[in-house]
């Protein structure tokens, strides 16, 4: 890891370690911050984020992209790390399942819990932690909304239960 690296990784690292150790409530509803969102139990931080991919005529095949995802999953491993040695290894949330189940539940009255359906949205997987003491996790992951726009790191911290690795609801198992 680079010097550069090293202070990055320190740099988010302390963003989180506050989020952790604020005793802040948590919104009453859903709402949007300097940088992230949070509502009822629930904070997404966004560590990083990329520039958008608006104007990238020059590079069709997505070079761009892809270094800027590359850096943002070398980012998440790098926090993963002095995660795991606290915690112990994650387990990995599949959001596409959720993002599945939510959009073929429209009008069923599922409805996957926040934060999950704001970052199935966004990413593919969640790196999931299970704080100790009991009632709160942390999430990690990286995703892009859409090709043109950022790809973001984000993290999030959470009361209640966990997400499962695989969302209950309609469309899944087919």
């Amino acid at each position: 890891m680079t010097e550069t690296e090293t202070v990055t990784t320190s740099a988010y690292l302390a963003r989180v370690d506050e989020l952790l150790a604020d005793p802040r409530p948590f919104p009453p509803r859903d709402t949007d911050h300097a940088t992230g969102w949070g509502g009822p139990g629930w904070l997404i931080e966004e560590l990083y984020v990329s520039r958008e991919f608006w104007d990238d005529e020059d590079d069709d095949d997505g070079e761009a992209r892809e270094r800027e995802y590359e850096l943002a999953e070398a980012r998440l491993d790098a926090l993963a790390g002095v995660f795991t040695a606290r915690w112990g290894s994650p387990y990995t949330v599949d959001l596409f399942s959720y993002l599945r189940a939510d959009c073929d539940g429209e009008g069923s009255g599922y409805e996957a819990p926040e934060p999950v359906t704001l970052l199935s949205w966004k990413a593919v997987t969640l790196n999931v932690w299970p704080l100790p003491g009991g009632g709160r996790w942390l999430g990690l992951s990286v995703g892009q909304e859409d090709k043109e726009l950022p790809v973001v790191l984000s993290a999030a911290l959470c009361e209640g239960p966990a997400p499962a690795p695989a969302a209950p609801g309609p469309g899944l198992g087919e």
